[in-house]
Protein backbone atom coordinates (compact mmCIF):
# COMPACT_ATOMS: atom_id res chain seq x y z
CA UNK A 1 0.00 0.00 0.00
CA UNK A 2 2.96 2.36 1.22
CA UNK A 3 4.16 2.13 -2.79
CA UNK A 4 1.18 3.95 -3.90
CA UNK A 5 1.79 6.96 -1.72
CA UNK A 6 5.48 7.61 -2.76
CA UNK A 7 5.75 10.96 -1.21
CA UNK A 8 4.65 9.55 2.46
CA UNK A 9 7.60 10.68 4.99
CA UNK A 10 8.71 7.60 6.57
CA UNK A 11 6.89 8.54 9.92
CA UNK A 12 3.31 9.20 7.57
CA UNK A 13 3.94 5.87 6.30
CA UNK A 14 4.23 4.31 9.68
CA UNK A 15 0.91 5.83 10.69
CA UNK A 16 -0.85 4.74 7.42
CA UNK A 17 0.10 0.77 8.34
CA UNK A 18 -0.81 1.28 12.02
CA UNK A 19 -4.30 2.87 10.69
CA UNK A 20 -4.41 -0.21 8.19
CA UNK A 21 -4.26 -2.69 10.83
CA UNK A 22 -6.60 -1.17 12.76
CA UNK A 23 -8.49 -0.92 10.20
CA UNK A 24 -7.77 -4.91 9.00
CA UNK A 25 -8.48 -5.56 13.19
CA UNK A 26 -12.14 -4.31 12.23
CA UNK A 27 -12.81 -5.78 8.75
CA UNK A 28 -11.38 -3.67 6.21
CA UNK A 29 -8.40 -5.17 4.42
CA UNK A 30 -6.74 -2.22 2.17
CA UNK A 31 -4.12 -4.09 0.82
CA UNK A 32 -6.62 -6.85 -0.65
CA UNK A 33 -9.55 -4.38 -0.94
CA UNK A 34 -11.65 -6.36 0.89
CA UNK A 35 -14.29 -6.24 3.99
CA UNK A 36 -16.13 -8.23 6.57
CA UNK A 37 -19.31 -7.40 7.96
CA UNK A 38 -18.72 -4.76 10.71
CA UNK A 39 -17.67 -6.83 14.62
CA UNK A 40 -20.95 -6.16 16.59
CA UNK A 41 -19.37 -4.76 20.28
CA UNK A 42 -16.08 -3.74 19.33
CA UNK A 43 -14.56 -0.12 19.52
CA UNK A 44 -11.45 1.41 18.35
CA UNK A 45 -10.35 4.90 19.17
CA UNK A 46 -6.40 6.16 17.51
CA UNK A 47 -5.17 9.48 17.31
CA UNK A 48 -2.56 11.14 14.31
CA UNK A 49 -1.22 14.28 15.69
CA UNK A 50 1.45 16.61 14.51
CA UNK A 51 1.96 20.40 14.24
CA UNK A 52 0.86 22.28 10.82
CA UNK A 53 2.63 20.74 7.60
CA UNK A 54 3.59 17.44 9.18
CA UNK A 55 0.66 15.41 6.19
CA UNK A 56 -2.23 14.82 8.35
CA UNK A 57 -4.54 16.15 5.84
CA UNK A 58 -2.65 14.44 3.21
CA UNK A 59 -2.65 11.16 5.24
CA UNK A 60 -6.15 11.37 5.60
CA UNK A 61 -6.96 11.75 2.49
CA UNK A 62 -4.55 8.94 1.16
CA UNK A 63 -6.22 7.31 4.25
CA UNK A 64 -10.06 7.58 2.82
CA UNK A 65 -9.15 6.81 -0.97
CA UNK A 66 -8.18 3.50 0.27
CA UNK A 67 -11.01 2.79 1.52
CA UNK A 68 -13.16 4.37 -1.11
CA UNK A 69 -11.20 1.48 -3.37
CA UNK A 70 -11.69 -1.38 -0.81
CA UNK A 71 -15.07 -0.68 -1.15
CA UNK A 72 -16.34 1.32 1.80
CA UNK A 73 -19.15 3.75 1.23
CA UNK A 74 -19.16 7.28 1.96
CA UNK A 75 -21.81 8.43 4.76
CA UNK A 76 -22.20 11.95 3.91
CA UNK A 77 -25.24 13.30 5.73
CA UNK A 78 -27.59 14.06 3.09
CA UNK A 79 -29.28 11.05 2.37
CA UNK A 80 -28.81 7.55 3.79
CA UNK A 81 -30.00 4.52 2.20
CA UNK A 82 -31.49 1.18 3.86
CA UNK A 83 -29.26 -0.03 5.81
CA UNK A 84 -27.46 -3.67 4.77
CA UNK A 85 -25.89 -6.13 7.35
CA UNK A 86 -22.67 -6.42 4.93
CA UNK A 87 -22.43 -2.43 4.19
CA UNK A 88 -19.07 -1.15 5.32
CA UNK A 89 -19.07 2.62 6.08
CA UNK A 90 -16.87 6.07 6.24
CA UNK A 91 -17.59 9.72 7.53
CA UNK A 92 -15.11 12.35 7.09
CA UNK A 93 -16.24 14.93 9.93
CA UNK A 94 -14.86 18.40 10.61
CA UNK A 95 -16.47 20.50 13.52
CA UNK A 96 -17.19 23.68 11.46
CA UNK A 97 -18.34 24.50 7.63
CA UNK A 98 -15.50 26.26 7.33
CA UNK A 99 -13.34 23.37 7.87
CA UNK A 100 -15.51 20.52 6.45
CA UNK A 101 -15.10 22.82 3.03
CA UNK A 102 -11.12 23.07 3.45
CA UNK A 103 -11.19 19.37 3.02
CA UNK A 104 -14.07 19.53 0.31
CA UNK A 105 -11.32 21.71 -1.50
CA UNK A 106 -8.84 19.15 -1.65
CA UNK A 107 -10.91 16.30 -2.73
CA UNK A 108 -12.11 14.64 0.70
CA UNK A 109 -15.77 14.59 1.06
CA UNK A 110 -16.14 15.86 4.29
CA UNK A 111 -19.41 17.01 6.16
CA UNK A 112 -19.31 18.80 9.61
CA UNK A 113 -20.24 17.01 12.86
CA UNK A 114 -23.79 18.10 13.15
CA UNK A 115 -24.92 16.77 9.51
CA UNK A 116 -24.14 13.69 10.93
CA UNK A 117 -25.79 13.57 14.66
CA UNK A 118 -28.92 14.92 12.62
CA UNK A 119 -29.92 13.05 9.56
CA UNK A 120 -32.81 14.31 7.33
CA UNK A 121 -36.38 12.77 6.95
CA UNK A 122 -37.35 12.75 3.30
CA UNK A 123 -40.85 13.12 1.88
CA UNK A 124 -41.70 9.23 0.62
CA UNK A 125 -42.38 10.33 -2.63
CA UNK A 126 -38.93 12.17 -2.87
CA UNK A 127 -36.87 8.97 -0.99
CA UNK A 128 -38.37 7.09 -4.39
CA UNK A 129 -36.03 9.59 -6.53
CA UNK A 130 -32.61 8.90 -4.05
CA UNK A 131 -33.03 5.51 -3.88
CA UNK A 132 -33.59 5.34 -7.42
CA UNK A 133 -30.13 7.55 -8.01
CA UNK A 134 -28.22 5.90 -5.38
CA UNK A 135 -28.94 2.45 -7.38
CA UNK A 136 -31.19 0.80 -5.61
CA UNK A 137 -34.51 0.63 -7.28
CA UNK A 138 -36.09 1.20 -10.95
CA UNK A 139 -36.61 4.96 -12.08
CA UNK A 140 -39.95 6.11 -10.29
CA UNK A 141 -42.92 7.83 -11.71
CA UNK A 142 -43.03 10.87 -9.52
CA UNK A 143 -46.52 12.94 -9.28
CA UNK A 144 -45.45 16.41 -10.71
CA UNK A 145 -41.78 15.75 -11.92
CA UNK A 146 -41.54 15.75 -15.46
CA UNK A 147 -39.08 12.77 -17.64
CA UNK A 148 -36.87 15.91 -18.10
CA UNK A 149 -36.60 16.77 -14.47
CA UNK A 150 -35.58 13.30 -13.79
CA UNK A 151 -32.95 13.21 -16.32
CA UNK A 152 -31.78 16.61 -15.25
CA UNK A 153 -31.13 14.76 -11.75
CA UNK A 154 -29.57 11.58 -13.03
CA UNK A 155 -27.30 14.00 -14.88
CA UNK A 156 -26.34 15.69 -11.91
CA UNK A 157 -25.86 12.64 -9.69
CA UNK A 158 -23.84 11.01 -12.20
CA UNK A 159 -20.91 14.14 -11.70
CA UNK A 160 -21.40 15.05 -8.00
CA UNK A 161 -22.28 12.45 -6.00
CA UNK A 162 -25.07 14.69 -3.62
CA UNK A 163 -28.88 13.34 -3.55
CA UNK A 164 -29.77 17.65 -2.40
CA UNK A 165 -28.06 18.77 -5.01
CA UNK A 166 -29.65 16.16 -7.65
CA UNK A 167 -32.91 17.08 -6.48
CA UNK A 168 -32.06 20.70 -6.93
CA UNK A 169 -31.17 20.07 -10.30
CA UNK A 170 -34.73 18.74 -10.89
CA UNK A 171 -36.19 21.64 -9.66
CA UNK A 172 -37.21 20.79 -6.45
CA UNK A 173 -36.35 23.11 -2.66
CA UNK A 174 -34.98 21.84 -0.10
CA UNK A 175 -38.48 22.71 1.68
CA UNK A 176 -40.05 20.13 -0.64
CA UNK A 177 -38.53 17.17 0.22
CA UNK A 178 -36.90 17.08 3.54
CA UNK A 179 -39.57 17.77 6.08
CA UNK A 180 -37.53 17.52 9.35
CA UNK A 181 -34.72 16.10 11.23
CA UNK A 182 -33.96 13.49 13.81
CA UNK A 183 -31.09 12.98 16.36
CA UNK A 184 -29.34 9.41 14.74
CA UNK A 185 -30.08 6.77 16.56
CA UNK A 186 -27.98 3.81 14.53
CA UNK A 187 -24.41 3.39 15.02
CA UNK A 188 -22.23 4.04 11.68
CA UNK A 189 -18.67 2.40 11.20
CA UNK A 190 -15.84 4.05 10.50
CA UNK A 191 -15.17 7.78 11.32
CA UNK A 192 -12.16 10.06 10.70
CA UNK A 193 -12.38 13.11 12.92
CA UNK A 194 -10.64 16.69 11.72
CA UNK A 195 -9.28 19.40 13.70
CA UNK A 196 -10.37 16.96 16.43
CA UNK A 197 -8.10 19.75 18.62
CA UNK A 198 -11.80 21.81 18.82
CA UNK A 199 -13.64 19.05 20.09
CA UNK A 200 -15.09 19.11 23.55
CA UNK A 201 -15.88 16.06 25.92
CA UNK A 202 -19.07 15.90 25.06
CA UNK A 203 -19.14 16.12 21.22
CA UNK A 204 -16.23 13.47 21.81
CA UNK A 205 -18.43 10.93 23.89
CA UNK A 206 -21.66 11.83 21.06
CA UNK A 207 -18.88 10.87 18.44
CA UNK A 208 -18.34 7.46 20.07
CA UNK A 209 -21.60 6.18 20.64
CA UNK A 210 -21.84 6.39 16.52
CA UNK A 211 -18.38 5.54 15.66
CA UNK A 212 -16.92 2.11 16.19
CA UNK A 213 -14.09 3.08 14.59
CA UNK A 214 -12.81 6.68 15.52
CA UNK A 215 -9.14 8.47 13.94
CA UNK A 216 -8.86 11.78 15.25
CA UNK A 217 -6.70 13.97 13.39
CA UNK A 218 -5.34 17.22 15.53
CA UNK A 219 -2.64 19.73 16.16
CA UNK A 220 -1.61 19.33 19.81
CA UNK A 221 -0.18 22.76 19.43
CA UNK A 222 -3.02 24.46 18.71
CA UNK A 223 -5.59 26.27 21.92
CA UNK A 224 -7.96 23.89 23.82
CA UNK A 225 -11.44 24.58 23.53
CA UNK A 226 -12.27 26.92 26.17
CA UNK A 227 -13.61 25.26 29.64
CA UNK A 228 -11.59 22.19 28.78
CA UNK A 229 -8.32 23.58 30.69
CA UNK A 230 -5.98 23.47 28.07
CA UNK A 231 -6.73 19.57 27.46
CA UNK A 232 -7.35 17.91 24.03
CA UNK A 233 -9.85 15.15 23.70
CA UNK A 234 -6.88 12.63 22.42
CA UNK A 235 -4.61 13.98 25.37
CA UNK A 236 -6.42 11.26 27.29
CA UNK A 237 -5.50 8.34 24.81
CA UNK A 238 -2.62 6.33 25.71
CA UNK A 239 0.22 6.37 24.12
CA UNK A 240 0.00 3.32 21.79
CA UNK A 241 -3.22 4.85 20.57
CA UNK A 242 -1.38 8.21 19.32
CA UNK A 243 0.21 8.03 16.09
CA UNK A 244 2.47 11.65 15.91
CA UNK A 245 3.83 13.27 12.63
CA UNK A 246 7.25 15.08 13.68
CA UNK A 247 8.55 15.44 9.84
CA UNK A 248 7.53 18.30 8.00
CA UNK A 249 5.97 17.38 5.04
CA UNK A 250 8.67 17.71 2.03
CA UNK A 251 5.59 19.53 0.12
CA UNK A 252 5.48 22.25 2.45
CA UNK A 253 9.47 22.68 3.18
CA UNK A 254 10.39 26.04 3.11
CA UNK A 255 7.20 27.35 3.64
CA UNK A 256 7.84 31.16 5.25
CA UNK A 257 4.72 30.97 7.15
CA UNK A 258 5.14 27.21 8.67
CA UNK A 259 8.47 28.43 9.41
CA UNK A 260 7.52 30.67 11.36
CA UNK A 261 4.95 28.74 13.10
CA UNK A 262 7.61 26.01 13.66
CA UNK A 263 10.02 28.61 15.47
CA UNK A 264 7.61 29.27 17.96
CA UNK A 265 8.52 25.72 19.98
CA UNK A 266 11.81 27.13 21.06
CA UNK A 267 11.31 27.33 24.67
CA UNK A 268 13.66 30.01 24.60
CA UNK A 269 12.27 32.37 21.57
CA UNK A 270 11.19 35.70 23.29
CA UNK A 271 8.51 38.09 21.73
CA UNK A 272 10.41 40.35 20.39
CA UNK A 273 12.71 37.92 19.00
CA UNK A 274 10.23 36.38 16.99
CA UNK A 275 8.84 39.43 15.67
CA UNK A 276 12.74 39.98 14.14
CA UNK A 277 12.01 36.41 12.58
CA UNK A 278 8.53 37.93 11.18
CA UNK A 279 10.56 40.72 9.80
CA UNK A 280 13.32 39.26 8.13
CA UNK A 281 11.09 36.77 6.51
CA UNK A 282 9.24 39.59 5.01
CA UNK A 283 12.50 41.12 3.46
CA UNK A 284 12.94 37.90 1.77
CA UNK A 285 9.75 36.39 0.89
CA UNK A 286 6.55 37.80 -0.65
CA UNK A 287 4.08 35.85 1.47
CA UNK A 288 4.99 37.38 4.32
CA UNK A 289 4.09 40.30 4.70
CA UNK A 290 5.13 42.83 7.33
CA UNK A 291 2.27 45.27 7.56
CA UNK A 292 1.71 48.78 8.87
CA UNK A 293 -1.95 48.75 8.74
CA UNK A 294 -5.02 46.57 8.45
CA UNK A 295 -6.01 45.90 5.29
CA UNK A 296 -9.78 46.98 5.26
CA UNK A 297 -10.93 45.10 2.29
CA UNK A 298 -9.52 41.94 3.23
CA UNK A 299 -11.55 42.32 6.47
CA UNK A 300 -14.70 41.52 4.12
CA UNK A 301 -13.76 37.75 3.84
CA UNK A 302 -10.79 37.02 5.75
CA UNK A 303 -11.45 38.42 9.46
CA UNK A 304 -8.72 40.17 11.35
CA UNK A 305 -7.02 37.13 13.83
CA UNK A 306 -6.84 39.26 17.80
CA UNK A 307 -6.88 37.92 21.30
CA UNK A 308 -9.08 40.77 23.19
CA UNK A 309 -12.47 41.20 22.92
CA UNK A 310 -12.12 45.39 23.43
CA UNK A 311 -9.89 45.18 20.03
CA UNK A 312 -12.25 42.72 18.08
CA UNK A 313 -14.88 45.43 18.54
CA UNK A 314 -12.78 47.69 17.90
CA UNK A 315 -11.47 47.06 14.61
CA UNK A 316 -15.38 45.87 13.87
CA UNK A 317 -16.19 49.38 14.23
CA UNK A 318 -13.88 51.34 12.56
CA UNK A 319 -14.45 49.05 9.33
CA UNK A 320 -17.92 49.52 9.35
CA UNK A 321 -16.81 53.68 9.71
CA UNK A 322 -14.47 53.24 6.30
CA UNK A 323 -17.15 51.59 4.81
CA UNK A 324 -19.62 54.01 5.43
CA UNK A 325 -21.96 51.52 6.93
CA UNK A 326 -25.23 53.43 8.45
CA UNK A 327 -25.25 52.71 11.92
CA UNK A 328 -28.77 51.31 11.92
CA UNK A 329 -28.49 48.43 8.82
CA UNK A 330 -26.17 46.21 7.36
CA UNK A 331 -24.48 46.77 4.13
CA UNK A 332 -25.11 43.70 1.53
CA UNK A 333 -21.06 42.21 2.03
CA UNK A 334 -20.80 42.74 5.37
CA UNK A 335 -18.85 39.68 7.25
CA UNK A 336 -20.86 37.89 10.05
CA UNK A 337 -20.38 35.26 13.17
CA UNK A 338 -23.18 32.97 14.13
CA UNK A 339 -23.22 33.29 18.34
CA UNK A 340 -25.97 30.24 18.11
CA UNK A 341 -29.56 29.97 18.04
CA UNK A 342 -31.37 31.56 20.24
CA UNK A 343 -34.71 29.64 20.10
CA UNK A 344 -36.85 27.65 23.49
CA UNK A 345 -36.56 24.17 24.15
CA UNK A 346 -39.85 23.61 22.94
CA UNK A 347 -38.95 25.20 19.35
CA UNK A 348 -36.43 22.28 19.13
CA UNK A 349 -37.23 21.07 15.34
CA UNK A 350 -36.16 24.42 14.69
CA UNK A 351 -33.41 24.62 15.65
CA UNK A 352 -32.02 21.41 14.48
CA UNK A 353 -33.19 22.57 11.16
CA UNK A 354 -31.47 25.85 11.13
CA UNK A 355 -28.30 24.23 12.52
CA UNK A 356 -28.47 21.13 10.00
CA UNK A 357 -27.86 24.12 7.20
CA UNK A 358 -25.06 25.35 8.56
CA UNK A 359 -25.92 28.08 11.33
CA UNK A 360 -23.89 26.42 14.04
CA UNK A 361 -21.89 28.40 16.53
CA UNK A 362 -19.21 29.89 14.78
CA UNK A 363 -20.12 29.43 11.16
CA UNK A 364 -19.08 32.18 9.12
CA UNK A 365 -21.41 34.29 7.45
CA UNK A 366 -21.99 36.91 4.67
CA UNK A 367 -25.07 39.43 4.97
CA UNK A 368 -26.88 39.64 1.14
CA UNK A 369 -29.73 41.43 2.65
CA UNK A 370 -32.54 41.53 4.31
CA UNK A 371 -35.53 39.03 3.95
CA UNK A 372 -39.11 39.07 2.43
CA UNK A 373 -40.28 39.52 6.32
CA UNK A 374 -39.63 41.15 9.30
CA UNK A 375 -36.45 40.53 11.60
CA UNK A 376 -35.48 37.88 8.29
CA UNK A 377 -32.43 38.72 6.49
CA UNK A 378 -30.40 36.88 3.28
CA UNK A 379 -27.42 34.98 4.09
CA UNK A 380 -24.81 33.14 2.68
CA UNK A 381 -23.08 30.67 4.70
CA UNK A 382 -19.32 30.17 3.93
CA UNK A 383 -18.41 26.21 3.38
CA UNK A 384 -22.01 25.38 3.44
CA UNK A 385 -22.68 22.85 0.36
CA UNK A 386 -26.04 24.96 -0.07
CA UNK A 387 -24.61 28.46 1.36
CA UNK A 388 -27.38 30.90 0.70
CA UNK A 389 -30.48 30.82 2.73
CA UNK A 390 -32.79 33.14 4.74
CA UNK A 391 -33.92 33.00 7.98
CA UNK A 392 -35.11 34.94 11.07
CA UNK A 393 -31.84 36.36 12.19
CA UNK A 394 -30.72 38.66 15.13
CA UNK A 395 -27.82 40.76 14.62
CA UNK A 396 -26.12 42.64 16.83
CA UNK A 397 -23.29 45.10 16.68
CA UNK A 398 -21.20 45.81 19.77
CA UNK A 399 -19.69 49.14 20.73
CA UNK A 400 -16.61 50.18 22.20
CA UNK A 401 -17.11 50.81 26.24
CA UNK A 402 -21.01 49.84 25.87
CA UNK A 403 -22.50 46.54 27.76
CA UNK A 404 -25.76 46.57 25.49
CA UNK A 405 -24.64 45.55 21.69
CA UNK A 406 -26.56 47.56 19.31
CA UNK A 407 -29.01 45.46 17.04
CA UNK A 408 -29.78 47.02 13.84
CA UNK A 409 -31.83 43.97 12.71
CA UNK A 410 -33.77 40.84 15.02
CA UNK A 411 -36.28 38.61 14.80
CA UNK A 412 -38.05 37.95 18.00
CA UNK A 413 -36.43 34.32 17.69
CA UNK A 414 -33.73 33.04 15.24
CA UNK A 415 -30.03 32.90 14.79
CA UNK A 416 -28.15 35.06 16.76
CA UNK A 417 -24.63 36.69 14.33
CA UNK A 418 -22.16 39.34 15.83
CA UNK A 419 -19.99 41.02 13.06
CA UNK A 420 -17.27 38.76 11.59
CA UNK A 421 -14.40 41.40 10.79
CA UNK A 422 -12.31 40.89 13.21
CA UNK A 423 -12.49 37.69 15.12
CA UNK A 424 -10.68 35.85 18.19
CA UNK A 425 -7.94 33.62 17.20
CA UNK A 426 -10.16 30.90 19.77
CA UNK A 427 -12.96 30.88 17.04
CA UNK A 428 -10.60 31.12 13.80
CA UNK A 429 -9.59 27.36 14.79
CA UNK A 430 -10.60 24.54 11.96
CA UNK A 431 -10.79 27.67 9.59
CA UNK A 432 -7.94 28.94 6.52
CA UNK A 433 -8.38 31.73 4.23
CA UNK A 434 -5.53 32.28 1.20
CA UNK A 435 -4.60 35.62 2.92
CA UNK A 436 -4.91 36.34 7.19
CA UNK A 437 -4.11 39.44 9.27
CA UNK A 438 -2.86 38.97 12.68
CA UNK A 439 -3.49 41.78 14.80
CA UNK A 440 0.31 41.44 16.65
CA UNK A 441 0.03 44.23 19.47
CA UNK A 442 -2.89 41.45 20.33
CA UNK A 443 -0.05 39.23 20.72
CA UNK A 444 2.62 41.35 22.32
CA UNK A 445 -0.40 41.86 25.12
CA UNK A 446 -0.67 38.24 25.98
CA UNK A 447 2.76 37.90 26.27
CA UNK A 448 3.36 41.01 28.29
CA UNK A 449 0.75 39.47 30.51
CA UNK A 450 3.10 36.31 31.30
CA UNK A 451 0.21 33.59 31.03
CA UNK A 452 0.69 29.89 30.20
CA UNK A 453 -1.81 27.09 28.55
CA UNK A 454 -0.50 23.87 29.45
CA UNK A 455 2.97 24.58 30.11
CA UNK A 456 3.21 26.49 27.04
CA UNK A 457 3.21 30.64 26.94
CA UNK A 458 -0.01 31.53 25.85
CA UNK A 459 1.67 34.31 22.87
CA UNK A 460 3.05 31.65 21.68
CA UNK A 461 -0.08 29.15 21.35
CA UNK A 462 -2.23 32.42 19.97
CA UNK A 463 0.73 33.37 17.20
CA UNK A 464 0.72 29.67 16.06
CA UNK A 465 -2.95 28.96 15.86
CA UNK A 466 -3.17 32.54 14.01
CA UNK A 467 -0.45 32.02 11.35
CA UNK A 468 -1.21 28.66 10.23
CA UNK A 469 -4.70 30.18 9.49
CA UNK A 470 -2.97 31.66 6.44
CA UNK A 471 -2.76 28.99 3.04
CA UNK A 472 -1.25 31.74 0.64
CA UNK A 473 0.27 34.77 2.91
CA UNK A 474 0.64 36.28 6.13
CA UNK A 475 -0.28 39.72 6.81
CA UNK A 476 1.80 40.56 10.23
CA UNK A 477 0.31 43.92 11.26
CA UNK A 478 2.30 45.69 14.06
CA UNK A 479 0.29 48.93 14.20
CA UNK A 480 -3.33 50.03 15.17
CA UNK A 481 -4.14 51.72 11.94
CA UNK A 482 -7.10 50.33 9.44
CA UNK A 483 -6.27 51.47 5.75
CA UNK A 484 -8.97 52.65 3.56
CA UNK A 485 -10.75 50.28 1.27
CA UNK A 486 -9.78 50.20 -2.20
CA UNK A 487 -13.24 49.23 -3.51
CA UNK A 488 -17.18 48.87 -1.84
CA UNK A 489 -18.69 45.80 -0.21
CA UNK A 490 -19.72 43.45 -2.63
CA UNK A 491 -21.73 40.18 -3.11
CA UNK A 492 -20.33 39.38 -6.35
CA UNK A 493 -18.15 37.04 -6.04
CA UNK A 494 -20.74 34.75 -4.14
CA UNK A 495 -22.86 32.31 -6.10
CA UNK A 496 -25.34 29.70 -5.68
CA UNK A 497 -29.02 30.44 -5.29
CA UNK A 498 -30.93 30.93 -2.16
CA UNK A 499 -31.58 27.48 -0.31
CA UNK A 500 -35.16 27.57 0.98
CA UNK A 501 -36.07 27.22 4.69
CA UNK A 502 -39.52 26.77 5.83
CA UNK A 503 -39.82 26.39 9.32
CA UNK A 504 -43.80 26.95 10.16
CA UNK A 505 -44.79 29.14 13.00
CA UNK A 506 -44.55 32.38 14.34
CA UNK A 507 -41.57 34.70 13.87
CA UNK A 508 -38.84 32.39 13.36
CA UNK A 509 -40.18 30.80 10.09
CA UNK A 510 -37.33 30.56 8.06
CA UNK A 511 -38.04 31.05 4.16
Amino acid sequence: MQAQFPTFSDDQAEAFDRVAAELMSMGIDLDEGSLTPRFEGKSSVLAVVGKAGSGKTMLLASLTKALVGAGVEIVSGDWEGKRRKERRTLAVLAPTNKAASVLRLRGVPATTIHRILYTPVYDPQYEKIAEWLAGQTERPVVEGLTDQALDRAWAFYQTVASIPGALAAAGLRGSDFITGWKRREEPLDVGFIDESSMLDQRQFDDLREIFPTLVLFGDPAQLAPVGQSGEMVFDKLGDSRKLVLNRIHRQTEGNPILDLAHALSDDSLRFEDFERMVEDAARRDDRVLWAGRVDSDLMARSPVLVWRNQTRIRLINAFRAVHGAPEDQLLPGEPLICDGIELPLKHRKKRIDLEARGLIKGAQVIYLGPGSKPGFARLHVLGAEEPQLSAASIIKIEKPGEEEPFIPSAATMGAAFLHGAAVTIHKAQGSQWEEVQVFAPDIYAAAASGRSEAGMPMWKRLAYVAITRAEKRLHWVVRACLARPRQGLSIADLRGGPAQLTLTGGDETAQ
